[in-house]
């Protein structure tokens, strides 16, 4: 049975050994059947197809197959020998030989830089010439061994030439399959340690406040952070420990310790600021996590005394960081993937969507449309339940409609979170006539990538519950974003938290699931005298005054 992890290039190059035989069989015979008496060649014929067919039969690497060629040289000899005219069978060798180099590439070691088998052939076949030559007629020999050694060594040649043509095969076909073999073997990788690992362990925002936790322990630092690299020119603050809000700089470009520490993977230590609220003289220190060879984050330290920071305390944070900048790294990269895996997963249900049942639910409406056209007069009751019908299937396209919206909207690197809600609320408000009435508060640094589409479905969540189950007409949206603190808060004047249908709890649940995987917390509280206000607080503690002291219902 040939082995299934055979390739398509190995079959193919094994049908070209298995039928190189056949013409150069009807050719021999055709040869022999015009040099010869039928009787002398017709019989070798026969025999040479029977050690041939054991080719067609058992898988080219088996050890009959092996037998098979090597009694195809030895019946190619024996006829040439035997027979008036022995020139007529010999152009036959080519077919054992060339088989022979061509199915070497199939076995467990498939790259073989010389064809062993043909060699042997070679030398099986010199030693029965020399076996036959004390047999030969005198008269007759010379011009025999001439033939034979030409025959051979024209075999020889052609069996070259089809191994290096196996070779480059291979080689190409192998060298187009590497890169999926290797992404195969990642992504394996990657689905074993997402099913064994719990989520907090891959949750870049808690091994960021693990390092802030050891690192704060030092003696005399007052303010640690870890910035992370983003897809813009700027850094984003993964989790900070300060007294006080921290407003820390992002940008590398902006100062010199940043950028020589991230550049050189070496500790830089100063005088210089890494927060822009710092005020008088600091000390400070930006130390790189490198993980093989890369340079993953940064952690700024900063105190309030001008010397206590000092490159003495850089074993003590070598300690505390020990092994971070590869866990950091390997966390950054499985939310870069579920983030990319998400985000297409989220555009092909769009698509679907649009292409499937939306499109036959607008021809269902138009055919509903063309029935109560074709009613006949007087048909009131069947009228009316026709336009009920319709009406509803326009609620229903008007919903497709907006789950659309919501499926394809995303943050936009260079617009900002703030900007993405704002623009989804216009939408939905325009659509649903609500009034909304925006408050956004967003600077220049952004929330790492997978918290702001995090923050942006909860943001959207929180919207679609006002226009379908609170039956509002104003809607309030509140976005403060000042990294590593947001807040986003959703507020509608509708029918209160007693009025949700059970798909709007249902929406709460998985708004408080999404709030849970950032490290966030979901909130709902009665808003006076009617209505409901919905929000989510991320690192309340890096915003003194807000964050918990709003009274509220947890979602569980």
């Amino acid at each position: 049975m040939e082995d299934p992890s055979q390739s398509e290039g190995t079959r193919h190059w094994r049908s070209r050994a298995l039928w190189l035989r056949i013409p150069l069989l009807a050719l021999v015979t055709v040869l022999g059947l015009v040099i010869a008496p039928p009787v002398a060649v017709l019989p070798w014929a026969l025999v040479l197809a029977l050690a041939a067919s054991v080719s067609f039969l058992v898988q080219p690497r088996h050890r009959l197959a092996l037998l098979g060629r090597f009694a195809e040289v030895t019946v190619v000899l024996l006829a040439s020998w035997s027979t008036p005219e022995p020139g007529w069978v010999l152009p036959y060798l080519m077919a054992p030989m060339a088989a022979a180099a061509l199915t070497a590439n199939l076995g467990p070691q498939r790259i073989q830089k010389w064809p062993i088998e043909s060699i042997l052939l070679s030398v099986f076949a010199a030693a029965v010439l020399g076996a036959q030559v004390p047999y030969i007629i005198p008269a007759l020999r010379d011009e025999y061994l001439v033939a034979a050694a030409s025959a051979l060594a024209f075999a020889f040649v052609a069996a070259l030439v089809a191994s290096w043509l196996g070779h480059v095969h291979l080689s190409r076909s192998e060298d187009a399959e590497r890169p999926y073999e290797e992404a195969a073997a990642l992504l394996t990788q990657l689905r074993v340690v997402a099913r064994q690992l719990p989520g907090s362990t891959l949750d870049p925002g808690g091994i960021a406040s693990e390092i802030v936790d050891s690192v704060a322990e030092v003696e005399a630092v007052d303010r640690v952070a870890v910035l992370a690299a983003s897809s813009g020119r700027r850094m984003v603050v993964l989790a900070e420990h300060s007294p006080e809000r921290a407003d820390w700089e992002t940008s590398p470009q902006m100062n010199t310790m940043m950028a020589d520490a991230w550049a050189g993977q070496k500790p830089q230590t100063g005088q210089l600021p890494l927060s822009r609220s710092s005020s008088g003289a600091v000390s400070s220190m930006v130390y790189p996590l490198v993980a093989e060879g890369r340079t993953v984050a940064l952690v700024a330290l900063e105190s309030d005394e001008p010397a206590a920071v000092t490159p003495v305390l850089i074993p003590q944070i070598d300690d505390a960081t020990r092994g971070a900048g590869l866990r950091l790294e390997t966390a950054l990269l499985f939310e870069e993937v579920r983030s990319m895996a998400t985000t297409e997963e989220r555009q092909r249900l769009a698509r679907e969507i649009h292409d499937g049942i939306a499109q036959e639910l607008a021809m269902l409406g138009y055919g509903i449309d063309n029935a109560m056209s074709d009613l006949p007069e007087g048909a009131s009751e069947a009228s009316s339940q026709l336009e009920e019908l319709r009406s509803e299937v326009t609620r229903l396209v008007t919903e497709l409609r907006f789950s659309l919206f919501e499926l394809r909207s995303n943050v936009d690197r260079k617009g900002g979170l703030t900007s993405a809600i704002a623009d989804y609320a216009r939408a939905v408000g325009s659509s649903a006539g609500l009034r909304v009435h925006l408050s956004l508060d967003e600077g220049g640094a952004r929330l790492p990538a997978g918290t702001e589409a995090e923050l942006l479905r909860i943001a959207q969540e929180a919207v679609t519950n006002a226009r379908k189950h609170a039956r509002a007409q104003n809607l309030w949206v509140t976005c403060e974003v000042d990294p590593p603190y947001a807040r986003i808060e959703v507020t509608d004047d509708g029918q209160g938290l007693g009025g949700d249908a059970p798909e709007g709890r249902y929406g709460l649940a998985i708004m408080s699931e999404r709030a849970e995987r950032i490290r966030g917390s979901l909130e709902i509280r009665p808003r006076e005298p009617h209505g409901t206000t919905v929000a989510v607080v991320l690192n309340a503690s890096a915003r003194p005054g807000t964050g918990n002291a709003d009274a509220g219902a947890e979602i569980p």
